[in-house]
């Protein structure tokens, strides 16, 4: 079963439950959300039963599909309160088919920004539809390694420091490239 975790390794609470919540609370059948989502009913009944492990592309596609960043997704999923979060406690998910982690910096608040720090292994990619960027404005700051970075059929290639601001929604892959992970930080506007 998929949980998000802080660096101690205490399991918090359920990320399967929170996409049950967010569906339920809209009112939403599994046909209804496997709709929006493109994601199969069968897939999400699984994941909601904490049977399957979600990975960054189905996350991606259920919380573009509510509406939400997945930023937001997983916040709620974890209920962080206060205004310093310590490295320790900040929530991180680890997709299992990519190995891919995804720590969320920035504190629960009221602000529209939310700061997402990612490690992406060797040989990695991460796609997410343009569903995950609608009503958005993302930033990436590349701190470490060698990204490409693929909006629609727009490829650019980043070196430690680049920073890129997205243009319209499209589909997206995160891919490294080069002999050592990425790391980057992700900042998210909500509009």
């Amino acid at each position: 079963m998929s949980t998000i975790v802080n660096d101690t390794g205490d399991p918090t609470h359920s990320l399967a439950a929170r996409i049950a919540l967010e569906r339920e609370a809209r009112g939403w059948s599994l046909a209804d959300l496997a709709e929006r989502s493109g994601v199969s009913k069968a897939m999400i009944s699984k994941v909601e039963r904490g049977e399957a492990s979600p990975t960054a592309t189905l996350l991606g596609r259920l919380s573009g599909a509510f509406g939400l960043t997945l930023s937001t997704l997983l916040a709620r999923a974890e209920h962080a309160t206060g205004r310093l979060v310590r490295a320790a406690d900040q929530p991180h998910w680890q997709d299992p088919e990519t190995g891919y982690v995804r720590r969320q910096v920035s504190p629960q608040s009221d602000l529209p920004l939310d700061l997402v720090r990612v490690e992406l292994p060797v040989g990695a990619r991460a796609t997410f539809p343009a569903s995950s960027y609608t009503f958005n404005r993302h930033w990436i700051w590349l701190l470490k390694g060698k990204l490409n970075f693929h909006e629609g059929d727009t490829v650019h290639s980043m070196e430690p420091g680049d920073c890129l601001l997205l243009g319209s929604p499209t589909e997206c892959t995160y891919e490294t490239r080069g002999r050592e992970p990425c790391t980057y930080l992700v900042v998210v506007m909500r509009q």
